[in-house]
């Protein structure tokens, strides 16, 4: 495979931004070698700047629902670019975007936008504090909700794949507030209650983790969270950034049926732009400035070329009737095809999945939290992950993060897939794995 100018592209990169990516995980840190530079996507697939073809199974790190260069995405953006890109006032496709959302999850009564899943998880946690008037947030080991300061202790994705210190350039005042438990560990969460119960303002949670690769529920874990944090006084803060609108149309929280106080939304409700949002209780939520004095602000909050997108691809993905159905299929095709391909290679792996979103962990498993998940075999999971990118397969380049399907894969796609994880098991049947 010719990467010669994705290979110029990374040198050029590597002298004006910082390891030649913008955000970590980009870099091939965790498998080697040069990132693609992508020129062009559509539908399922996209091309590097060398002309090759991969079949995405990033979509954008979760966003893409609907696949790449979505029709009328594309309409909605064009027209609404033409208009104006950006008021700095308020405009009525914020209104309509904020009803939606309130029509999809079951537990928002009023929301907030914002540009990105970090701001909208700090922003969240700001309003719990507020509104509780305590300060301590209760989050869990390998859970990932974005780059605050207080929110990086013993976080995943690029954290985990680069086996970075916690929380570098942290200050000890800005993380001592921060609680740790492990994932699917009712006991740990009950003990920090016993211990700081009148302290904690909330319990901060992925309903599915993702950023230590996918990491579903136990049965009775988040109704327990539930349960300890409306005894104890406390929030119950659902962050669905990769979860809202992809596990189901009402997100985890109507796949599971636990309503939380607070949720942060992101990813699928941009469309493919920077658009994110918190939504909760009326009554916590009319906290916020200027209804309340818990303050947020942002330049670009409701950007309209952004609530153009992600108004454009909730409507489309309301108009497919099976849509939840579809992505459930894929999904369970993809989980089956990488489980046929190990077995048949001898390669131990353990295939977490809901919905769409899927990691395939180089360990027999079970993985059901961050401890388990980082007895995965990396170096496999890099031979695998290369494997499968010489086979036009383009996989997240890090054991620790999810593979996102879309409604864009279908019978050609997915058959693909197959072949591919075939021959690229049996190309990491032949490595030796972490010595």
């Amino acid at each position: 495979m010719n990467t010669a100018k994705s290979e110029v592209l990374y040198r050029q990169a590597l002298t004006c931004i910082p390891g030649g990516v913008n955000s970590p995980v980009r870099a091939f840190g965790g498998v080697g070698g040069t990132p693609r530079f992508i020129v062009r996507g559509e539908g399922a697939w996209m091309w590097d700047a060398d002309g090759n073809r991969y079949l995405d199974c990033i979509g954008s790190w979760g966003p893409l629902l609907l696949g790449h260069a979505h029709p009328a995405v594309i309409e909605a953006v064009t027209r609404t670019a033409s208009m104006g890109t950006t008021f700095g006032a308020p405009t009525e496709a914020e209104v309509l975007f904020a009803e939606e959302i309130c029509r999809w999850v079951p537990s928002a009564e009023m929301v907030r936008l914002v540009c990105s899943g970090t701001e909208a998880v700090m922003s969240a946690v700001r309003l719990a504090r507020g509104f509780t008037g305590r300060e301590k947030i209760v989050k869990f080991e390998g859970c990932y909700h974005g780059h605050a300061d207080a929110l990086l202790a013993a976080a995943g994705s690029g954290v985990a794949t680069f086996s970075l210190p916690s929380s570098p350039g942290v200050t000890r005042g800005a993380a001592s507030d921060t609680l740790l438990a492990p994932y699917n560990d009712v006991s740990a969460v009950q003990r920090l209650f016993g211990t700081h119960g009148s302290e904690i303002a909330a319990v901060l949670v992925e309903p599915v983790a993702g950023n230590m690769g996918v990491v579903p529920p136990e049965p009775g874990f988040l109704d327990s969270l539930r349960k300890v944090t409306f005894d104890n006084g406390a929030l119950l803060i659902f962050d669905e950034v990769m979860t809202g609108f992809r596990v189901s149309a009402g997100g985890a929280q109507e796949l599971y049926v636990i309503r939380p106080d607070l949720t942060t939304l992101g990813k699928i409700v941009g469309g493919g732009f920077p658009l994110a949002a918190y939504a909760g209780r009326k009554d916590i939520m009319s906290h916020v400035a200027p209804a309340g004095q818990v303050y947020q602000a942002g330049t670009l909050s409701g950007n309209p070329v952004a609530v153009a997108a992600g108004l454009a691809q909730l409507k489309a993905i309301r108009t497919i009737p099976d849509a939840f159905e579809r992505l459930e299929s894929t999904g369970a095709m993809a989980e089956d095809a990488l489980g046929r391909a190990a077995a048949d290679a001898g390669v131990p792996v353990c295939v977490n999945r809901a919905g769409s979103m899927l990691t395939v962990f180089f360990t027999p498993g079970p993985v059901r939290d961050y401890e388990t998940a980082k007895t995965s075999d990396t170096k496999r999971f890099a031979a695998f992950f290369h494997a499968m990118l010489n086979e036009g397969v383009h996989l997240p380049p890090s054991q620790f993060e999810a593979l996102f399907f879309s409604l864009a894969h279908g019978e050609e796609e997915m058959t693909h897939f197959k072949k591919a994880a075939t021959a690229a098991m049996r190309a990491v049947a032949e490595t030796r794995g972490n010595e």
